[in-house]
């Protein structure tokens, strides 16, 4: 019997990288266990794991939401409520037999596009977020926005020519799946001399250059607010992006699952693609992403979030259902944090006040850290951070010596993962250097969460090896 190897299986597989669970996470994690080693010598006492968005991990202070977790109990167990008769909330109580009369049991199959009630309630908040209809027969609930990433973009490939356009820097997600159903990632640079704004130009340079490669542009994808970045576009850029995608006829792939994430609200709000496509009339074919493992919800384990199809035919809206039925159903544990997420306690509803009160401190948090940590990393040596006005993240740029670059490649290493490899063996601090994410050549940064607590301790250790790092290699 031949064995079974890695050159005998896929080969598209080979070239899949995502770098937010990579080498610094998979370390990281080899670290964490070696802390459990009373005898270890190590220089720290945690592993913070600032490398991806995940709110509730251990380590952080994100609480969950209780309206969502009480909800998400009595879904669970409903005998909940007649045991413990006291402890549940009235409006609570009311949601969960709402939901137990159209779902019946979470233990079984539900529509494979989604739970109807639970996709017609994401078609209200569409509805009252933007102002223009929504059909819940075009939204599809999915095991986090991820699932419905990467059916889009195996569903728009249709041959090895084929490309989609993406932002640089970028969440490896898109190169990942593009890698995995053979198309080409088309790259635009976002200018981060401008908040990493999206350069109309830059777009129109990469479907250019792909045209003259011979590929062809599918989609634009557009992060709002941005990951790793966090900036915000403004209404006249993505009306811009909307008629750039009527002119080449792509469809728009929008990642908007960072949309109640903002740190400015006084001076930065988000407008949903589907509110501009409207506003504007545009034919173009929109698919719109969100997601309850961000927000203020955090439940990124319960893997719940939908997408929104506008401008598709009906044919093609059946093609989905065919693709999404494959995997029976998305876990309708998710599908109730969506109800949750889009369906919150209104005011006069016994559970408001503490929803209210738990929601308004995580954005506070969030919004504190994040302007606190762009401040004292601006002002290290050789360091410039944009204090990003949404999302979870900061992407600093370092500037690093030549015996800095030099030292990484004798190892074998980007010089930026070299820079985070030496971070995480110092501080036990793992974040995910730029190269991940992708960056102008001759540049180097890293992305680093905003939701670790103990901010003072926290930035101190990045600040100290971040000067320990030029005393010993010197300044760019």
């Amino acid at each position: 019997m031949r064995p079974l190897d890695v050159d005998s299986l896929n080969p598209a597989l080979k070239n899949v990288e995502y770098a937010v669970r990579g080498e610094l996470a998979i370390k990281a994690e080899a670290l964490r266990e070696e802390l459990k080693n009373p005898d270890n010598r190590l220089p720290f006492d945690k592993v913070i794991s600032s490398n991806i968005g995940n709110p509730q991990q251990k380590g952080l202070d994100q609480p969950p939401i209780t309206f969502t977790r009480q909800v998400a109990a009595l879904m669970e167990w409903p005998e909940l409520a007649k045991l413990a008769p006291n402890v549940f909330p009235e409006d609570v109580v009311q949601r969960a037999h709402e939901l137990q009369a159209e779902i019946g049991s979470i233990g079984a199959y539900s529509h494979s596009q989604g739970v109807p009630f639970i996709r017609k309630n994401v078609a209200k908040f569409i509805e009252e977020r933007d102002g223009y209809p929504s059909n819940p027969n075009h939204i599809f609930l999915t095991a986090g926005a991820s699932v419905g990433v990467s059916l889009l973009i195996n569903m728009l490939i249709n041959s090895p020519k084929a490309g989609i356009l993406i932002p640089i820097p970028q969440y490896p997600l898109y190169t990942a799946s593009l890698a995995q159903h053979s198309g080409v990632p088309l790259p635009y640079l976002l200018d981060e001399s401008s908040e990493w704004s999206t350069s109309i130009q830059s777009v129109e340079d990469a479907v250019k250059k792909a045209q003259d490669d011979g590929i062809t542009p599918r989609a634009l994808v557009i992060i709002n607010p941005g990951n790793p970045t966090g900036a915000l576009l403004d209404a006249s850029t993505q009306e811009a992006l909307v008629k750039l995608c009527e002119k080449h006829s792509l469809v728009l792939l929008a990642d908007e699952v960072y949309q109640n994430n903002l740190h400015k609200p006084e001076t930065h709000t988000f407008t949903s693609f589907k509110k501009v496509v409207s506003q504007l009339k545009s034919p173009i074919p929109l698919v719109s992403f969100h997601s309850i493992s961000k927000g203020v919800s955090g439940e990124c384990g319960r893997r719940g979030g939908y997408f929104e199809c506008d401008n598709f035919s009906e044919e093609v809206i059946a093609l989905i259902y065919k693709m999404v039925s494959v995997g029976l159903c998305p876990p309708v544990s998710g599908q109730i944090g969506v109800d949750s997420l889009v369906r919150p306690p209104k005011p006069g509803q016994a559970s408001y006040g503490l929803w209210l009160k738990e929601t308004s401190a995580i954005h506070e948090a969030l919004a504190s850290r994040t302007h606190t940590m762009s401040e004292r990393l601006n002002n290290l040596p050789g360091v410039s951070c944009v204090d990003s006005p949404g999302a979870l993240y900061l992407f600093p740029q370092i500037k690093l010596s030549k015996a800095a670059q030099d030292a990484a490649k004798s190892a074998g290493k980007a010089p930026d993962a070299f820079y985070a490899l030496g971070l995480l063996d110092e501080t036990g601090i793992c974040v995910v250097p730029g190269s991940g994410f992708g960056q102008k050549e001759g540049e180097w940064h890293y992305r680093l969460t905003c939701l670790c607590p103990g901010v003072d301790e926290y930035v101190g250790k990045l600040e100290k090896f971040h000067r320990d790092w030029v005393e010993k290699y010197g300044e760019a």
